[in-house]
């Protein structure tokens, strides 16, 4: 047996007191970089929408005399701007009044007849068992990766032979078949997540199935019809292609995206008017995903059933 002893490896408390702890090195990093991240984060996101809001209050005069100021005080700001942009044309003003009635009809219904169909749809491919299921599955969802470009044309012709072009009631239809397929692909995989058994118990004490549906799966599946209303709402709001197709020959018809094109590609425009109907655009989307937050995040489904 030899002499020589085993050299033996430092103790933690040896490698903490003396040694390199990478660990606490590593949380040490990312305890100063995590704020760092964060509030890096929040400038890229908000500063152009703050400075976009700041332009559109400022009189043009102030705004060519000090362009690049980010802080301006409450005398120079008035709403002289938003009062043209929302005036009608026929009084000298932009008319996004009628642009924002516009768009207001056209993306809730395009979300409630979405959902009228998108519900009761995605809740069949869940839960009945039918042949080619998986595949019609599969099929909504490449709908959705069709381009729209390519059915510009064809639709185009369509509904101007059918008297619709031009009309808020075809817009309507198109918006509604271009979202339902996806539509219809989300919320089956929500209604997926739903134990059945859940529906089981209550098939047992005495109700049909729509009665089920309407009780049970609705209820627990209802974050993601917000989620998904949230969504066709952003998609309907923000459309362009197809609103200039249609609408672009009758300006009372015109939604807030085709009246904010009109204004950015007109030289005669002020600034501050193009970035008040930006504001216009912009603000009721954050105003819904606020306002719908709690339903967002909610998960409805936790603890419903024991294991």
């Amino acid at each position: 047996m030899s002499g020589s002893v085993l050299a033996r490896p430092p103790s933690r408390s040896a490698a903490r007191d003396g040694g390199f702890n990478r660990d606490r090195f590593e949380n040490g990093v990312l305890r100063v970089l995590r704020p760092l991240v964060i509030v890096l984060l929040l400038v890229v996101a908000v500063f152009p929408f703050y400075y976009m809001v700041l332009l559109s209050f400022r009189s043009l005069d102030s705004l060519l005399q000090d362009p690049g100021a980010l802080w301006v005080s409450v005398d120079e700001l008035n709403l002289d701007t938003y009062v043209d942009v929302l005036t009608p044309v026929a009084d000298g003003g932009q008319g996004f009044g009628t642009f924002i009635r516009n768009s207001l009809l056209v993306a809730l219904g395009t979300v409630v007849l979405s959902l009228l169909v998108a519900i009761p749809g995605a809740y069949a491919v869940s839960r009945l068992q039918f042949f080619g299921r998986r595949q019609v599955s599969a099929l909504f969802l490449a709908v959705y990766f069709f381009p729209s470009i390519l059915l510009a044309v064809p639709l185009f012709v369509f509904f101007t032979r059918i008297g619709l072009r031009g009309s808020l009631v075809g817009l309507l239809v198109v918006y509604v078949a271009q979202v339902a397929a996806v539509s219809i692909y989300m919320l089956r995989n929500y209604f997926t997540t739903i134990p059945v058994s859940l529906e089981e118990a209550a098939a047992i004490d005495g109700c049909t199935r729509l009665q089920a549906m309407r009780r049970i799966s609705l209820p627990l599946a209802m974050p993601a019809i917000v989620s998904n209303g949230l969504f066709i709402f952003m998609i309907a709001w923000n459309e362009f292609l197809f609103a200039l197709l249609f609408l672009v020959e009758r300006r009372d018809r015109w939604t807030v995206s085709l009246g904010l094109s009109q204004l950015s590609g007109s030289i005669e425009v002020p600034t501050t008017i193009l970035m008040a109907g930006s504001v216009i655009l912009t603000l009721p989307i954050i105003v819904l995903f606020f306002a719908s937050e709690r339903l967002l995040v909610g998960g409805l489904t936790a603890g419903a059933e024991k294991g």
